[in-house]
């Protein structure tokens, strides 16, 4: 599996809804993202599904990834909800399934749910599988159930507050991509001091700071962003190149602050 498979950035649309999701999905496409972040959890399979009908860009072109909810982790159960969301989504395959969270209390085993993913993807429901917030040792029982190179991603949370080095340094030792979700902390990164300062000296905004930071670390980015221009300015942040200096500051930002921490999480590295 090689890292270019997967595009550096993504168009997230958590949160998003409606014709609000239609359009941002159009959007992006028009602006050049190719890489499109949904889940059968967000509502808004069938509305990014229409973004993409509707932007004129080939469907063999854009990556779509979605992920399964832990409730549809038994056997058939993930077959069959991954057929839905393809319902919904108006495509005969997505490019990537993401299990979006480990079984609470480990009531499917792994064993099942990564063996029904698999079965899907030799079905060709997806070309490729990964896994979402799975701790250091959930994803050393991932490679031992499915084999090296076969888990395409582990998407976390990571922004400037919460680093995550322990599961994304893990996960790049394993050959595992990481993917960034809520790279900008729900817009928190907008208030923060440090990232203005960097941002204002290089004539960019906080966001495309947070971005090239997440970016440098070899970790893909899928901020949620409605308004064209943002969508074009965070597209922007992967041209930007951080110096060492702004680098460290930037680390130093880390305090562990999760904003994703339902109460059915695994207990966190």
């Amino acid at each position: 599996m090689t890292e270019s498979a997967l595009p550096r950035i993504g168009m997230g649309t958590f949160r998003l809804k409606g014709n609000e999701a239609r359009d941002a999905v159009k959007s992006a496409l028009s602006l050049g993202y190719r890489h499109i972040d949904t889940a059968q959890m967000y509502e808004n399979e069938s509305e990014v599904g229409d973004g993409i009908t509707s932007s004129g860009i080939p469907r063999r072109e854009v990556f779509l990834t979605t992920k399964i909810w832990h409730d549809q982790l038994a056997k058939h159960d993930l077959i069959n909800s991954l057929q839905e969301s393809l319902r919904r989504l108006k495509t005969d395959h997505v490019d990537l399934t993401l299990i979006h969270w480990p079984s609470p209390d480990d009531e499917v085993p792994m064993e099942e749910y990564l063996g029904a993913l698999r079965d899907a993807q030799r079905e060709g429901l997806t070309t490729h599988i990964g896994i979402s917030n799975f701790t250091c040792t959930q994803m050393d029982q991932a490679i031992s159930i499915l084999g090296e190179n076969a888990i395409m991603t582990n998407q976390v949370e990571v922004h400037p507050f919460l680093a995550n080095r322990k599961v994304v340094d893990h996960a790049q030792k394993l050959g595992i991509t990481v993917t960034g979700y809520m790279p900008l902390a729900v817009g928190k990164v907008m208030e923060d001091q440090t990232l203005i300062q960097i941002a204002e000296a290089r004539n960019l905004t906080p966001a495309q700071v947070a971005l090239a930071w997440v970016a440098s670390r070899g970790i893909v980015v899928i901020p949620s962003s409605t308004r064209p221009s943002h969508q074009k300015a965070n597209l922007d942040a992967l041209d930007v190149e951080l110096t060492p200096e702004e680098i460290a500051r930037i680390d130093a930002l880390d305090r562990n602050e999760r904003i994703a921490n339902p109460s059915f999480a695994p207990t966190w590295d």
